[in-house]
């Protein structure tokens, strides 16, 4: 995904977030989003807590989410993803 040279606002850190943790940006993109960071707090604080929350949740088994939490976090993201 490519986005235009100007600098990124938050919103747009927002929706290249898991690009970024996945290195899958390119280079100008990956450049302006560090360039974000560096400035602005609360998205630092965002990325590290999607990179932690990636981390801890690769160490879940199956076994380990019930199937109401399963279906709870599902709905969560639908509702999220539909704002």
């Amino acid at each position: 995904m490519t986005i235009g040279l100007a600098h990124l606002n938050c919103r747009e850190l927002v929706e290249l977030v898991t690009a970024y943790l996945e290195a899958d940006l390119s280079a100008g993109d990956r450049k302006r989003f560090d360039a974000h960071l560096s400035a602005c707090d609360g998205c630092t604080a965002y990325v590290e807590q999607m990179r932690r929350t990636i981390e801890l949740t690769g160490r879940l088994r199956v076994d380990d989410v019930s199937l109401e939490a399963e279906e709870a976090l599902r709905r969560a993201f639908r509702d999220w993803k539909a704002r």
